[in-house]
């Protein structure tokens, strides 16, 4: 699968969000201070088409497209991505980072100690 820029993204979001949706549709989901216009939400649709991540069938005048590619794998793979390319697939390097950029909540906290027992019980 092509890699799926940020602003494609923002339309995948909506169309996972609900589908199918029209080009129109699409715009009414974006968030207002993004200043989309309709011409670009169909530029990116088209781009996302010919990388195979959306599907567009006719419908009267219009397109009514849905996602391809599945929310969970495309999170899956974009997190990868950037464990690799940022923290050379290391993941202390990457909670550390992030913990000394916020705060860790007490939740968050807990949760990565939930995840680092569950880990040694498996090991």
């Amino acid at each position: 699968m092509s890699t799926i820029s940020d602003a494609e993204s923002q339309i995948m979001q909506a169309l996972w969000g609900q589908h199918p949706l029209s080009a129109e549709d699409i715009l009414a989901a974006l968030p207002a201070e993004g200043g989309w216009q309709l011409g670009t939400v169909k530029t990116l649709l088209n781009r996302l088409l010919n990388k195979g991540a959306v599907k567009a069938e006719r419908e009267g005048r219009r397109y009514l497209y849905e996602p391809l590619i599945d929310r969970a794998q495309w999170e899956g793979s974009e997190s990868m991505g950037l464990l690799d390319r940022v923290f050379g697939g290391r993941l202390s390097p990457l909670v550390a980072h992030f913990s000394a950029q916020r705060r860790l909540s007490a939740e968050d906290a807990q949760a990565l100690r939930q995840l680092l027992k569950e880990h040694d019980d498996e090991h």
